[in-house]
Order: structure tokens, then C-alpha cells, then sequence
């Protein structure tokens, strides 16, 4: 019985050390967890973007996205992302990859509570022009998640907008 209750202790303390070894259980690694979820996205107009599932993978290391657009004559959009806080230069990263072959880095990005921005600061165009997107991903309450993408021509002087979407959480 002794055996046994040493064995019990000491593989409970095993344990509650591994978990405080985790490097992604850090505050600044939790910044981006209320994206968190099943989501509908919309429009500013109202119609439905698509749909987004996002969950953590990897040790709670990674957010995966999955997204999948509204059809549309035909066509579905999909997509997927990896986001991830990079604790050696202290920034969030995002590779988001779709099924029509592109592929976006996000090499720069800045985190707190309820908001995470994203850089890419070098895109290629599909006509071969280089330009820099912004992608801002803002918590409005608990069960709204706005996703805001901008696009710079000018080296980040100013910006347009590409698309502004509201995540709504699926009940």
C-alpha cells in the first residue's frame, strides 16, 4: 500500500511539472484564444462569408483556422491557417494556404488581450505587383470576432480595405 501511495504522489507530481513545462501555456501564447470556436462569418452588407473553425492543436502551441466560403457559382473557397506566437522574436505569425494555390505569411504581428494584428510585408500579387496586407482580428464580445483585412500599395502608408467580416459563434 505504501508502494502504491508514493507511486500515486510521485506520478502526480510528474505531472503537474510537465504541464508547467509546456512553453505554450505562457500568457502571451493564451492572447489569441477567443478566436476559439465554431463561427459564421458575414459581410458588412449582412450575407454570409463562410464558415470557420478554429481550435488549438500541436500542445495548445498552434490555432489552426478552417475555413470554407460561401459557394459561389460553383466554387468553394477553402482555406486554412496556422497561427502561432514565436517566443524567440516575440511576435505572432500566421501561413494561411487556400485551395487555389496561394499561400499569404504573416511574419509580423502583435498581441494582447482581445486584439492580435497581423504583417505580411512582402505579397505578390497575380500580376506580379508587390504590396503589404494587414490583417486585425478584434474580440466584440465573447460570441463576435471581427476580422479586418487591409492592403497597402505604398509600403504601409495607407491602406484599403480587402474585406471586413464579423465572426458570429455558432450556438
Amino acid at each position: 500500500m505504501r508502494k502504491l501511495l508514493l507511486y500515486i504522489i510521485s506520478t502526480c507530481f510528474f505531472i503537474t511539472a510537465e504541464a508547467q513545462n509546456k512553453p505554450c501555456s505562457k500568457p502571451e501564447f493564451r492572447q489569441f484564444d477567443f478566436w476559439l470556436g465554431n463561427w459564421e462569418a458575414y459581410g458588412v452588407k449582412g450575407a454570409k462569408a463562410g464558415d470557420s473553425r478554429i481550435s488549438i492543436i500541436l500542445d495548445s502551441c498552434v490555432i489552426l483556422e478552417e475555413w470554407t466560403g460561401t459557394p459561389n457559382q460553383g466554387f468553394t473557397y477553402t482555406g486554412k491557417s496556422f497561427n502561432s506566437y514565436n517566443a524567440a522574436s516575440k511576435q505572432w505569425q500566421q501561413t494561411w494556404t487556400d485551395n487555389t494555390g496561394n499561400t499569404t505569411e504573416f511574419l509580423r504581428g502583435e498581441g494582447s488581450n482581445g486584439k492580435v494584428v497581423y504583417y505580411a510585408d512582402k505579397v505578390t500579387g497575380t500580376k506580379g505587383e508587390s504590396f503589404m496586407r494587414r490583417l486585425s482580428f478584434t474580440k466584440l464580445s465573447d460570441d463576435k470576432v471581427r476580422q479586418f483585412g487591409e492592403r497597402s500599395d505604398d509600403g504601409g502608408k495607407t491602406w484599403s480595405t480587402e474585406y471586413d467580416l464579423e465572426y458570429r459563434r455558432k450556438k
